[in-house]
C-alpha cells in the first residue's frame, strides 16, 4: 500500500511481498518507505479486513490518479454494491460512453488501488470473470467472499 498526504494511492496484490514493494518503488521511486508506524499499520490492516470481510465496507480517503476517462470509469465501478457485479458495458453506458467498452477494459487493468476501487466486480457479458490485473483466479475469491 501506498499513500500521499491526500490519500491512499495504491493497494496492490500478491503473493510475493518484495514483488509488491518493488513496484511500488517503481510507481514512486521519490517515496519514502515507513515500515513500523502504527497509523499506517491500522490503516493497512483496514484494508486488509474490507478483504477478508467485505460487508464492513472500506471508507478510506483516496488520491486517486489517472485521467479523466479512467476517473469516470473507476467512479463508477465504486457505485457498484459488494456482492453485485457489472459488465464492461454496462459501466461504458453508466459513464456515458456505450463504445467505449474496450477502453473501460483498459482503465480498470489501469486501476492501482485494488478493491477499494472495485475492479473485480467487472465481469464480461455473458457472465464469466475475466481479465484482472492480480489474477483471475484471485478476483474469483474476491468475488465469492463478496457474496458470503
Amino acid at each position: 500500500m501506498a499513500s500521499s498526504e491526500r490519500g491512499i494511492v495504491a493497494i496492490l496484490l500478491g503473493d510475493d511481498p518484495e514483488l509488491l514493494v518493488r513496484d511500488l518503488q517503481d510507481r514512486f521511486p521519490r517515496a519514502e518507505l515507513v515500515g513500523g508506524d502504527r497509523d499506517y499499520e491500522e490503516l493497512v490492516a483496514r484494508v486488509v479486513g474490507f478483504v477478508e470481510a467485505p460487508a464492513i465496507g472500506l471508507d478510506l480517503p483516496l488520491d486517486i490518479r489517472g485521467t479523466v476517462f479512467q476517473q469516470r470509469v473507476w467512479d463508477a465501478l465504486r457505485e457498484i454494491p459488494a456482492g453485485n457485479t457489472a459488465t464492461y458495458r454496462d459501466i461504458a453506458r453508466r459513464i456515458g460512453a456505450p463504445a467505449s467498452v474496450r477502453a473501460v477494459a483498459n482503465a480498470c487493468g489501469a486501476n492501482a488501488l485494488a478493491v477499494a476501487i472495485p475492479c473485480h466486480r467487472v465481469i464480461r457479458r455473458d457472465g464469466t470473470v475475466s481479465g484482472y490485473r492480480w489474477g483471475v483466479a484471485r478476483k474469483e475469491r474476491l468475488l465469492e467472499r463478496e457474496k458470503s
